[in-house]
């Protein structure tokens, strides 16, 4: 029997069929951050694609979540003929699954991926904001990413930030009119799984010989120059004149981005008979358990995952008020503020909890009410869900505001605009 001739909609689905979605980011690594992501989507009624550079992660992550997976290579840095021939990829790719909404997100993936959306006239062109690489760039390089931020927020039809202060700054850096820039609810583009994420037992400790009652001094996260590794080590040796047996637990692995640490920093982390190091691992809830206070010593931040998992654990936090990290925490009540850069501050922060367990108990509870009452999985995912929903069919500013009014009748949660 000849195959017949599909009927499309208005919108450019098949008639009754389910939209498409593309997510595309530039590494597999990302893909640890996706799962609840377009698990979301796809039980919402998305036909999902996972677009990323080839990896194992990618690979594990479609299988996992029952989406469709696509890799193509892309630089993480700047490299224009590498950057073309993914470009060329990348439109080949959207030209063949006709997607009805993009989402992309990651500098790289960013550009080259609302450009291609564009040049293939999809519907809906969605630049998800998780931070801004250039706020710890110089000289001709913070040159070329700003435009580059601009370029792709000019291709796409809505900008969503990760965090309020990740839309002031972009609003400031002129990277896309304020129309163009959403915010979600209060922010994060996954949420937290409270009922994962919680306070409870742990033999993390006993597992790496850290001595009963030692002080553990925590971090999640990529081991990097702007994750403020270098001042973190800093503060610690400034901490063990005050606290001789404290711990520093590092769940994380050396990174070997642009911003990797230099070998003698990495020498320091692995030398150290006090600094447990973990390397990746696929499941950082028992860590948390095991920490008395997180660091995170940011330089930049979109909306930092590892903040709402220690909170929603009962763990304090000393973050610095970098762009992202300063909407995770409430000052004195989830935790502390610091500047970035400052491993003097950071010590006096730690000291001043490690000091008054009483104190810490207090930002616990509150951390983890903050949490489950603004940031819970559900309703983080809820909201973006529906706003992609309300999107199909609607572009352009008042197409925009008409999606903000139905996402929020649907979930409840605000989308600021």
């Amino acid at each position: 029997m000849p195959k017949l001739a599909t009927k499309r909609d208005e919108e450019g689905r098949e008639e009754g069929g389910e939209p498409r979605i593309l997510v595309g980011v530039t590494s597999p690594q990302t893909c640890l951050v996706l799962p609840g992501r377009v698990r979301a989507l796809r039980e919402a009624g998305f036909r999902v694609s996972l677009l990323s550079g080839p990896g194992e992660l990618l690979e594990r992550t479609a299988h996992h979540e029952k989406i469709d997976a696509h890799a193509i290579r892309m630089e993480r840095g700047i490299s224009p003929f590498a950057d073309g021939i993914a470009l060329i990829r990348i439109w080949c790719l959207l030209c063949n699954l006709k997607p009805d909404i993009v989402e992309f997100s990651t500098p790289k993936a960013g550009l080259l991926g609302t450009l291609a959306a564009r040049f293939c006239r999809i519907s809906v062109r969605i630049y998800l904001l998780r931070g801004l690489k250039l706020e710890t760039s110089r000289g001709l390089k913070r040159h070329l990413l700003l435009w580059a931020e601009r370029i792709t927020s000019r291709s796409a039809h809505v900008v969503v930030c990760n965090s309020r202060s990740l839309r002031e700054r972009a609003l400031a850096l002129s990277i896309a009119p304020a129309s163009k820039l959403v915010l979600l609810g209060e922010g994060s583009s996954n949420g937290v799984d409270s009922a994962r994420f919680s306070p409870g037992s742990s033999t993390i400790r006993e597992q790496f010989g850290i001595p009963p009652g030692a002080p553990v001094i925590g971090f999640a996260g990529r081991l990097t120059a702007d994750k403020g590794l270098p001042e973190l080590l800093e503060a610690f040796a400034a901490i063990l004149r005050q606290e001789p047996n404290a711990y520093l637990l590092l769940v994380g692995w050396f990174d070997a981005a642009e911003d990797e640490l230099v070998v003698a920093v990495r020498e320091r982390v692995e030398g150290h008979p006090q600094i447990v190091c973990t390397g990746f691992v696929p499941d950082a809830a028992p860590y948390y358990r095991a920490m008395d206070l997180m660091v995170l010593p940011s330089w930049r931040e979109g909306f930092p995952n590892a903040i709402l998992e220690a909170a929603a654990s009962g763990v304090p936090v000393v973050a610095t008020i970098c762009t992202g990290s300063r909407d995770a925490v409430i000052p004195e009540v989830t935790g502390l503020l610091v500047p970035p850069g400052y491993p003097d501050a950071i010590c006096e922060a730690v000291m001043s909890l490690l000091r008054d367990s009483d104190r810490r108990g207090r930002m616990s509870a509150a951390a983890r009410r903050w949490v489950i009452e603004n940031y819970d999985d559900r309703r983080v995912l809820g909201t973006a869900v529906a706003f992609y929903k309300s999107l199909l069919g609607h572009t352009g500013t008042e197409g925009l505001e008409d999606a903000r009014k139905v996402a929020e009748t649907a979930t409840g949660f605000s989308a600021s605009l």
